[in-house]
């Protein structure tokens, strides 16, 4: 009869098995350095500036910055900052932070970020290459401009992407390489080198030394005749045999 699940839950020597899905984020950062501020003014709303690609969980991301804008109805008014996915993905789920650094060493950065805030609607999703996470309105050029940011006609922005992930982690069986037993060459080494033998054949006038544990082991006989009903001391034995 195969028992039911809730009696081999209350069989203690049926022992039960476990796993755990952790999710978290594999996090990384990259820092855009864009020296020239005031040459890349002017070349359009909707024309970006783009850092080197970095990896993060995997995927490949860029920074963007537009210097007038993304948005045409912003007239320029605001320069746009986002983070875009530059390989291939399917649903990359991530959260992200931009930082605009405040080069007067007063520690003043303004910082957009999801890593220190409650996710009412969880991580952003980027669906495909090219999909973008960021601000239109990142901060208004004039402002921009006259302010601790722009420092020797040089902005500098720090991006953390950090990729939701989700992983298994169990116990693993560890599997032992046994090696091939060599027991027989052991026994076959103690009886030619006569190494603790405490019993004698002798056949034909001919002595072979030998060990009565390992007679004993090997033959009922052997014991029979070694161990049972032998009280006190045992003495060497000596056994003839004829031809």
């Amino acid at each position: 009869m195969i028992p039911s699940p809730a009696e081999k839950d209350a069989d203690p020597s049926v022992s039960p098995t476990v796993s755990r899905s952790v999710t978290e984020t594999v996090n990384g950062s990259h820092k855009f350095v864009i020296q020239g501020y005031s040459l890349a003014k002017g070349m359009g709303v909707g024309k970006h500036i783009a850092s080197d690609v970095f990896t993060v969980g995997g995927f490949q991301w860029a920074i963007y910055f537009y210097p007038d804008g993304k948005n045409p109805e912003d007239n320029s008014t605001y320069v746009s900052v986002f983070i875009a996915l530059a390989s291939e993905g399917t649903d990359v789920r991530a959260l992200f932070e931009l930082t605009l650094v405040d080069q007067s060493g007063k520690g003043k950065h303004k910082v957009h970020s999801h890593f220190d805030r409650s996710l009412e609607s969880g991580p952003y999703t980027l669906k495909y290459r090219g999909s973008m996470w960021g601000y239109k309105r990142f901060f208004r050029r004039a402002a921009l401009e006259t302010s601790d940011y722009l420092k020797d006609d040089c902005l500098k922005i720090n991006c953390t992407v950090g990729v939701v992930v989700s992983v298994m982690d169990c116990p693993r069986l560890h599997s032992i390489q046994v090696p091939d037993s060599d027991i027989g060459n052991h026994f076959g080494m103690l009886l030619e080198k006569q190494e603790g033998s405490d019993v004698v054949f002798d056949v034909a006038g001919e002595k072979f030394h030998a060990h009565k544990l390992v007679l004993a082991a090997r033959s009922p006989v052997f014991r029979a005749s070694f161990y049972d009903g032998i009280d006190g001391e045992e003495n060497d034995h000596c056994h003839r045999f004829g031809t």
